[in-house]
């Protein structure tokens, strides 16, 4: 692993290297403008190769990345899950995504990374996602169209323990995206409630479901996990939602590979056991028929 780490780290830091040369032309570049406020044939002769320089290095980085999936991580992240599949330019469908009912539909829209196995006998699929809301912006000079993003993070659904009548929903800043007829539930527990704004269509569904301990291991998994924490209790579906603005498994610029790399992208896999433990979903002992 390590030899195969050093072949990797090696062609990075030469990509990285023409990043930053063409960076660095191009700010020569935004230097002589800036001095003799004239974009004059020097300065464009400067500009134009370290723009293209710059660029050509970022596309070989991105196929970098993509190669590093393929080759390296997918070994590790399949051995981590049993009957694990994962699948770098994948992700989950659409219809999936909306599943959840706590994300609105975008106007623009990405899936990768798709991820499926079992931890524990739990069957689960996952996959990073990023939506998009299309924004337009009226000037002076014209109109303007831009994207800003509400959700980027990722995604999983799993097979709940607990088959129950009615819709539950968790939520953390956020309200179901549902024409489903929910009703603010206030739960025993005064932290929870600060944290979560839980919505159910059912009173009795939110209090069976959500139990002591379940309220107690979704607020520890907030605590342990950054970003806007989402959950979906739909017939025998959990939805979570992670929305930390972050690409799980992307490689990083500038930033060196080594083992303690691999840690972190195993940390982002420790996150799927955690939710199968701390919220038992292995446990039938619970469950409703």
């Amino acid at each position: 692993m390590n030899e195969e780490l050093n072949k990797f780290q090696l062609e990075k830091k030469s990509i990285e290297k023409q990043v930053l040369i063409g960076g660095g032309i191009s700010l020569l570049s935004v230097l002589i403008f800036s001095a003799t406020m004239n974009y004059g044939p020097w300065a464009l002769i400067i500009l134009i190769p370290g723009v293209i320089y710059m660029i050509i290095g970022t596309s070989k980085f991105n196929k970098l990345s993509k190669r590093f999936k393929n080759e390296v991580l997918r070994n590790i992240i399949v051995g981590f899950v049993e009957d694990g599949v994962f699948e770098p330019e994948r992700g989950l469908d659409l219809n999936t995504v909306y599943n959840t009912e706590f994300l609105k539909r975008a106007d623009r829209s990405h899936t990768e990374d798709y991820l499926s196995g079992k931890i524990d006998g739990v069957e689960f699929i996952s996959s990073d996602v990023k939506l998009e809301e299309r924004h337009v912006e009226h000037t002076k000079n014209g109109t303007r169209t831009y994207y800003v993003a509400y959700f980027i993070g990722r995604i999983f659904e799993f097979e709940f323990n607990k088959s129950f009548e009615g819709y539950l929903q968790v939520l953390e800043g956020a309200s179901p995206q549902s024409k489903r007829k929910f009703q603010k539930v206030k739960l025993e527990s005064v932290e929870f409630n600060k944290k979560f704004k839980t919505y159910s269509t059912n009173d009795h569904t939110a209090f069976y479901v959500l139990t002591p301990h379940l309220m107690e291991a979704l607020l520890d998994f907030e605590k342990n996990n950054k970003g806007k924490i989402y959950f979906s209790f739909i017939d025998s579906k959990f939805y979570l939602g992670i929305n930390n603005f972050k690409d799980t498994f992307e490689l990083k610029m500038f930033k060196v590979l080594n083992e303690s790399s691999f840690e972190e992208f195993k940390k982002e896999l420790y996150v799927i056991k955690e939710v199968v433990k701390e919220l038992k979903l292995n446990n039938n002992i619970f469950k409703k028929e």
